[in-house]
Formats: C-alpha cells, sequence, structure tokens
C-alpha cells in the first residue's frame, strides 16, 4: 500500500478522537502491586502532537514530590512515557512504552483492541514473551484499573501488575 492510500486514513489531517481515552487525560494517583511491591506513583495525561497521541507520564511519587518542591533529583525510581494512538488502516491502537528500563524493553510496540466499552486490551510480542497490559474505566466511581499479565517460562499466564488511578483534579479533558 502506497503513502497517499495510507494519508488517506491516517496522519496530520486525521487526529485522534477517543471517548473512553478522553476519561484518562488529568492528572492521578496510582497504588497497586507490581512483581510484589507495592507502588505509590502519579500520573499525569495529555493529548499531545496534534492529538495524534495521549500521553501518559507514570512516575513514582517521591521523585515527584522532590521535583515539585525544587528539590534536584536525578534518577527515578520509575518513570514511564507512554504514548498511545490510532492505526486507523489497521483499526487498532498502537502503544508505545518507554522507561527508565532502556531501549531492550521498550523496542517492542503493543497493539490493542477494545475489550469492552470501557477496557482496551494491549498485546506485546516482547523478546521474553507475550504481555497483556488491559487499561480500563470504572465509570461507577471514575478509577481506573491496570492489569498487567505476562506469560512465564511454562507457558502460564501470571499477573506482573494491578493498579488503581485515582483522579487527583477534575480539570476537563485537554484537547490540542
Amino acid at each position: 500500500m502506497s503513502e497517499e492510500k495510507a494519508a488517506e486514513v491516517d496522519g496530520e489531517s486525521h487526529p485522534f478522537y477517543d471517548s473512553l481515552l478522553d476519561g484518562l487525560v488529568g492528572t492521578w494517583r496510582v497504588s497497586g502491586k507490581i512483581a510484589g511491591q507495592e507502588i505509590n506513583q502519579y500520573c499525569e495525561s495529555a493529548w499531545v502532537l496534534n492529538h495524534q497521541f495521549l500521553r501518559v507520564n507514570f512516575i513514582d511519587s517521591e521523585t515527584k514530590r522532590l521535583r515539585d518542591s525544587g528539590d534536584r533529583q536525578e534518577r527515578a525510581e520509575y518513570e514511564a512515557l507512554v504514548f498511545i494512538g490510532y492505526d486507523n488502516m489497521s483499526e487498532r491502537y498502537v502503544v508505545h512504552w518507554l522507561d527508565v528500563f532502556g531501549g531492550r524493553f521498550s523496542e517492542t510496540i503493543g497493539f490493542g483492541r477494545l475489550n469492552n466499552e470501557n477496557s482496551i486490551k494491549f498485546v506485546f510480542e516482547g523478546p521474553d514473551g507475550p504481555l497483556h497490559n488491559t487499561v480500563s474505566r470504572n465509570p461507577s466511581n471514575g478509577t481506573w484499573s491496570i492489569i498487567i499479565e505476562q506469560k512465564d517460562g511454562q507457558g502460564r499466564w501470571t499477573t506482573f501488575a494491578v493498579e488503581t488511578l485515582h483522579r487527583i483534579n477534575s480539570t476537563a479533558p485537554i484537547t490540542s
């Protein structure tokens, strides 16, 4: 397929609007467990790059607190920049997950589809095997959940992370 054909359904003249992801715009307190360890993080999400991607920035709460107070901290225990977009030609979500673990763990792009009207299941086929990351909105209380499952060496699916996002502010979705 030519670039011209793809540009008819994707590209700068086709911003990405998604009512489910609009609900994730804002600032969040994140709590839960990753690899069996309790976590407390901060998350901020906004539409970027001509409304082509939702940028989701995760950072551990202590580093965020120190940065906000003006205390210089060089290394975050955990920080990630996640970019969620949509490929209209393939009719699926795309996700680029970049974090403090570097290029090897960020080389795989994820693809996603709606599970239901409140949930997207992203699939990553990485060097260590498949990983599923399901992001879900709970409309009854306004929280979001993230459940990450991975296949172990014996071919069994195990839960790697369970996180809950609680809104810190109540700003309307940011659009650009």
